[in-house]
């Protein structure tokens, strides 16, 4: 089945009691232009105090983009994506939903929808009551509800649950009857507070996979927040970092894990080898040649686009510990850098085993080996014995913050 939501005046949540009906179909449309994005944050900061939670914030979310927010606790994610549905008010700047200002309208009167971690569905209710709560509070014929309903459930494979206690069902189960909830009130912009998170690892992962195509076939603008960076790269068709209330870095998944702009980025996207150093030589542009604090001599390539650096500069140069190869005779590094050392540890886990590896070169480095059928995981390798780890030039990534 392929789904085509038309963004209405849906709420995002239910009107206060006493809210006039016609105050509701006054709600944010989408702007005429199509080029407009759906969210538009310009110089946002929102302060709790003297803490700032959100710091001069810049963001362009296109129509029908899966956006992720990303980041560790406090960094400003929740509260930006509260400011998006109106629970909270920027202290300074402006933010634009389908084209149009929405500073100092309610959140009932935003054509947003908001899922959250803990769902909460009612559990007087059957499913389609659930589903169809934020209808009959825009006061939707009863025909027309259970038809929006109905279309709902069918889009996040709950057909045939209409009449389904919520306390019956899984976890998993009752996120999709959030999500229908959400959906069927034909949002321009779907919010998502980290809605899997209370789920297990392994029904998490399906979920994933699951929204990601949900959003693909509806068509409607995800904003997504989460501190779980696997999650991000999987789901995501662009990713903001943000740290301290300030964004480090956003562009697709890829760019992100290839060419992390600064430490943070590299650090909080996936794993990585740092090795601090100074630049020894440049070529006018992009690559440099950097001698590391131990003495080694890496030539590699800036990820910032727009960096400059000077020879005496210091910058870091980051591999990624899937890069690395160890063996365990003689070193062959034809185009690369080899470096002796001994296994300070072990780690199997299934699809891969990684190794630390203590050497005099690069001080500790961690690598990441693929478990191939039939091979030893773990090489034979115990604490102590003596590798040589070695990688390509390619692998040298040079950040110059």
């Amino acid at each position: 089945m392929t789904a085509s939501l038309t963004p209405g005046t849906g709420s995002e949540s239910a009107a206060p009691p006493g809210t006039p009906a016609d105050v509701e179909t006054q709600g944010i449309r989408p702007a005429t232009d199509a080029t407009s994005p759906d969210v538009e944050i310009i110089d946002v900061t929102k302060r709790f105090g003297a803490v700032t939670a959100v710091d001069r914030m810049n963001l362009r979310i296109a129509r029908g983009e899966f956006y992720s927010l990303l980041g560790p606790s406090g960094c400003g994610k929740t509260t930006t994506l509260r400011m998006i549905a109106g629970f909270e008010q920027p202290t300074e700047g402006e933010i634009l939903l389908a084209g149009r200002p929405i500073a100092g309208v309610p959140p009932y009167r935003r054509n947003v929808n908001t899922v959250f971690q803990h769902y909460a569905l009612f559990p007087h209710m059957d499913v389609a009551r659930n589903v169809g709560y934020g209808l009959r509070q825009t006061k939707v014929g009863k025909s027309e509800e259970a038809r929006r309903v109905s279309e709902a459930l069918a889009m996040v494979r709950l057909a045939g649950y209409e009449q389904r206690r919520t306390w019956e069902m899984s976890g998993g189960q009752q996120q999709r009857v959030a999500l229908a909830r959400a959906l069927v009130n034909h949002p321009t912009v779907l919010l998502l507070d980290e809605p899997l998170g209370a789920l297990d690892l392994k029904l998490r992962k399906e979920m994933q996979l699951e929204l990601k195509a949900l959003q693909q076939e509806v068509g409607i603008t995800f904003v997504y927040v989460t501190h779980d960076q696997e999650e991000a790269l999987t789901m995501s068709d662009l990713i903001v970092v943000m740290r301290d209330g300030r964004i480090q870095q956003q562009g697709g998944p890829t760019k992100l894990y290839e060419r992390p702009v600064n430490r943070f980025v590299a650090d909080f996207i996936g794993s990585s080898n740092f090795l601090p150093g100074t630049v020894a030589a440049s070529d006018g542009g992009k690559r440099v040649t950097v001698t590391t604090d131990h003495g080694l001599t890496l030539r590699g390539e800036l990820t910032d686009p727009s960096a400059t650096v000077e020879v005496g500069r210091p910058v870091t140069v980051v591999i990624r510990p899937e890069r690395l190869e160890l063996q365990t005779g003689p070193a062959v590094a034809p185009r690369g850098t080899a470096v002796a050392g001994r296994i300070h540890q072990g780690t199997y886990l299934g699809d891969h085993t990684e190794f630390r590896v203590e050497t005099q070169e690069a001080g500790e480095l961690i690598v990441r080996r693929q478990n191939a059928m039939g091979a030893e995981a773990s090489l034979g390798l115990g604490p102590g014995d003596p590798v040589t780890v070695w990688w390509h030039e390619e692998a040298n990534l040079v950040l110059a913050s």
